[in-house]
């Protein structure tokens, strides 16, 4: 988010980074409610159950676009296309994804919010 938003978010507050999220019109959302998993590779998710969706629907009435952080999260993605989202999974942020640059990641990243 600080490469996206400009801002080292790392030292402000917590609700500065709210208010910094909402200024630029990101909002961050986990579509796993609850899982189980040691470490923190996506692969070893288990037992993963999804977000309450219509929570989402209800809070956020102008959502339009959701980008999914990985491949892990947009196995959700037709879910919410479904529904009438436009979706678009992005690479993951997480350095355990090494087969592209964080650079070439962000650039992604940025096309998302450029295109919102």
């Amino acid at each position: 988010m600080t490469a996206l938003t400009g801002v080292d978010t790392a030292t402000i507050p917590y609700p500065a980074r709210l208010d910094l999220l909402r200024k630029h019109h990101i909002g961050l959302w986990d579509v796993f409610g609850e899982c189980e998993r040691e470490g923190s590779l996506d692969s070893a998710i288990r037992k993963p159950a999804a977000n309450d969706f219509e929570r989402l629907r209800r809070l956020c009435p102008e959502l339009a676009v959701v980008g999914f952080n990985g491949q892990a999260a947009g196995k959700f993605a037709p879910l919410f296309a479904a529904q009438g989202y436009r979706t678009v999974v992005l690479p993951s942020t997480s350095p355990a994804h090494a087969a592209m640059s964080f650079d070439a990641k962000l650039e992604r990243w940025k096309q998302l919010m450029d295109d919102c």
